[in-house]
């Protein structure tokens, strides 16, 4: 026998609760994976370019003929790589390290060790108790050798 319609109104169903259950399920779990998303690829973008900007300005440095010209020309080779990847830096993110001795750059079997070091800002994050963000650390070094058969530069 069926119920008489009256005796249906009464109750509460749960019909049309779920979709509102998936849709803030889906909200909470979406929005943290997008911004971990976010901070992954900018965190990734940074460590690339700084790979690309330490072997760049290692290369500019060796092939430079004169010191003066070669710590020049190597911060422009690493801040263009930076550039490439949206990332501005600044000149005292790269370190220029000459082995064996400093006074022996640009000479026949020496190295140039170049290091680029950066903090990456993460994405979306207020200033917090000042003006510094949360950042993370990023760096990376190239060693460039000059060679053996070389002329001796300036």
């Amino acid at each position: 026998m069926r119920l008489p319609h009256r005796s249906r109104v009464g109750r509460r169903t749960a019909e049309g609760s779920a979709i509102v259950e998936l849709t803030w399920l889906a909200l909470l779990l979406f929005i943290p994976l997008v911004y971990v998303v976010i901070t992954l690829v900018t965190v990734q973008r940074s460590a690339y370019g700084a790979t690309e900007a330490s072997r760049a300005a290692g290369r500019a440095y060796s092939l430079a003929p004169d010191v003066a010209t070669a710590q020049q020309r190597a911060f422009q080779a690493a801040s263009m790589s930076m550039q490439d990847q949206g990332v501005e830096l600044d000149p005292a993110d790269v370190v220029i390290v000459c082995h064996p001795s400093p006074e022996s750059c640009l000479q026949p079997g020496s190295a140039v060790e170049v290091r680029i070091q950066l903090q990456v800002s993460l994405p979306l994050m207020p200033a917090v108790l000042g003006r510094s963000t949360a950042s993370i650390a990023v760096d990376a070094t190239h060693a460039e050798p000059y060679g053996d058969y070389r002329e001796a530069g300036s």
